[in-house]
């Protein structure tokens, strides 16, 4: 297993964010109380909403647009302002707010307010007790706004909110294997423990990203920054200009790389791990 000093410089921490502060001020504070120069958040959520929060750190902060993006798992509370057929608001939400939808950021939102398209998996209303709050849970691509789609319903139904909202997954990252933020003051200074929920950011990457192996080149030339060349990939490929893959020799993680077209190079780093 890594050192303590490398996994803290190049590793994942999954927090499982309570209600009442901002995804910035915890990691703010899981950036102070590691000693570290650099960590962000992975997918911002409300003060409000709780769950999975997954945190990078240090040069781990490099990868997260690879990470960010990828879908997320919400099990969450519809308020609807008067009663409501579960039934009905099932029929009306799978055929206006299932599959590709375009929404508009709210207000709040840290994102420029223009409409954009976003995949909704799928929203189940799993049960209600009085019909007018609803159980759901949806998973959506990443940058979909929830509070947005039950504010959506509202305006199709005389009005509706969501109540509470909890992340259960981001891209790989779930519920298994969270450190809430008092377990966390208890481990953090205790480097055995604090490995246990510490994931190196080269086995994430990997899991989101194809990979190129390859045996016979030398790393040090490649860890300078320098890029890969043609004559260096001997194995046929599917990649396609434009596309991101990991890059390892002899099972040793390199960096990410970018396909392009140009005289003699076959790709060129966008991160490499020196």
């Amino acid at each position: 297993m890594k050192e303590i000093k490398d996994l803290l410089e190049f590793s994942i921490i999954n927090i499982d964010k309570p209600t009442g502060p901002t995804s910035f001020s915890i990691t703010e504070y899981i950036k102070r109380s590691l000693k570290l120069t650099k960590a962000s958040h992975m997918g911002t959520l409300d003060p409000k909403v709780t769950g999975v929060l997954p945190i990078t750190l240090g040069r781990a902060c490099r990868l997260a647009q690879f990470i960010i993006a990828h879908d997320k798992t919400y099990v969450g509370i519809l308020h609807t302002h008067k009663e409501q057929d579960i039934e009905e608001l099932r029929k009306l939400i799978q055929e206006n707010f299932v599959g590709e939808i375009t929404q508009t950021p709210p207000h709040k939102s840290a994102v420029k307010r223009a409409p954009r398209q976003r995949t909704v998996f799928y929203f189940n209303l799993l049960e209600t007790t009085d019909n007018k709050d609803f159980l759901f849970e949806t998973k959506v691509e990443g940058g979909t706004y929830i509070r947005k789609i039950c504010s959506d319903v509202g305006e199709m139904i005389g009005g509706a909110h969501m109540d509470e909202l909890r992340r259960t997954q981001a891209g790989d990252f779930t519920e298994e294997g969270m450190i809430n933020l008092n377990d966390f003051d208890k481990i953090k200074n205790n480097p055995e423990e604090l490995k246990k929920y510490l994931t190196p950011a080269d086995v994430v990457i990997k899991k989101i990203l194809p990979t190129l192996k390859l045996d016979k080149l030398n790393k040090r030339f490649l860890l300078t920054g320098k890029p890969l060349l043609n004559q260096d990939v001997v194995e046929k490929t599917n990649f396609k200009e434009g596309d991101f893959f990991v890059l390892t020799i002899n099972e040793e993680f390199i960096g990410v790389y970018k396909k392009v077209n140009l005289d003699g190079i076959f790709a060129k780093p966008e991160f490499v791990y020196n």
